[in-house]
């Protein structure tokens, strides 16, 4: 995750900047530096884990790469087809992209993901896109799913 990433290591400030990282930066009433030195960087960091409430902290630390609930397994970006679903790398569960949307088989459960923004939620017959793009739209999708049905709310 680029948040607690940067707070490990400052110089990956410019790359968390192009995900989000400036609005979350703010959100925490901090200001950055357009164009931050490296001892700039590690002022942030540092700034940012002092403004940041502890609990903040601890939620994001317990996160997991992804869950399993009933038929569906929900992740960030997606699983590498062919590969058993307890099997899957971190790395792919955070970034694939092209070959897991490109993928039309089985999955074994439904894989809800984001990290491919959509104007609308996606509903495939082996995967949920819930990402319209809300760090750029505005619009956040939620989605309840009870028994056999998914509404969007």
């Amino acid at each position: 995750m680029f948040l607690t990433n940067f707070l490990d290591n400052p110089a990956l400030l410019a790359d968390w900047k192009r995900y989000g990282g400036l609005e979350t930066l703010i959100s925490y009433g901090l200001r950055p530096p357009l164009n931050p030195t490296p001892e700039q960087q590690s002022e942030v960091a540092a700034a940012l884990r002092r403004a940041m409430p502890s609990e903040h902290f601890q939620f994001l630390q317990r996160l997991s790469p992804s869950f399993t609930c009933g038929d569906y397994f929900f992740v960030h970006a997606g699983v590498r087809p062919g590969t058993p679903l307890n099997e899957q790398r971190e790395e792919d569960l955070l970034w694939i992209r092209d070959e897991f949307l490109q993928y039309e088989g089985d999955f074994c459960k439904i894989i809800v993901h984001g990290h491919t923004p959509v104007k609308e939620v996606d509903v495939r017959a082996n995967r949920i896109n819930i990402d319209t793009g809300a760090y750029a739209t505005g619009r956040l999708t939620c989605l309840a799913f009870e028994m056999t049905h998914i509404h969007s709310i």
